[in-house]
């Protein structure tokens, strides 16, 4: 007995168009017609309505994750605030050494002033 091929969910436009197209149906008849659903060992089918849920939210540009470029699971926010540590060193978060797009190996100049430390990134090729 062969095993009948589920077709690929649709995404983006082609996914708002057939939702548009399926008007008067419910949520669940719409997720089934665009290809959100399983069927079990026993062949029932199972609507995955999160998914369909998900690929309309996606499909409409609708930004919901709070890091821009939707990677993390959230965690702490940067407070753009750090402490001396028992040892005498001072620790820069990976937050803030991810937002600025540093890579292992990156070199800085530190100046002390008055109230503050800055740190100047050395080019490569300085």
């Amino acid at each position: 007995m062969t095993k009948a091929t589920q077709p690929e969910p649709l995404t983006g436009h082609a996914l708002i168009n057939k939702v548009k197209e399926l008007g008067n149906l419910s949520k669940e008849e719409k997720a089934r017609a665009c290809g959100y659903y399983t069927v079990t060992k026993n062949g029932v089918e199972r609507v995955n309505m999160m998914k369909f849920l998900n690929a309309l939210i996606d499909a409409e540009g609708i930004e919901l994750d709070s890091s821009a470029n939707g990677h993390g699971r959230g965690g702490r926010s940067a407070s753009y605030r750090i402490s001396v540590q028992s040892n005498g060193n001072l620790l820069i978060g990976s937050a803030y050494t991810k937002k600025m797009g540093l890579k292992k190996g990156d070199e800085f100049e530190i100046t002390l002033g008055r109230k503050h430390i800055h740190l100047r990134q050395i080019e490569p090729d300085e």
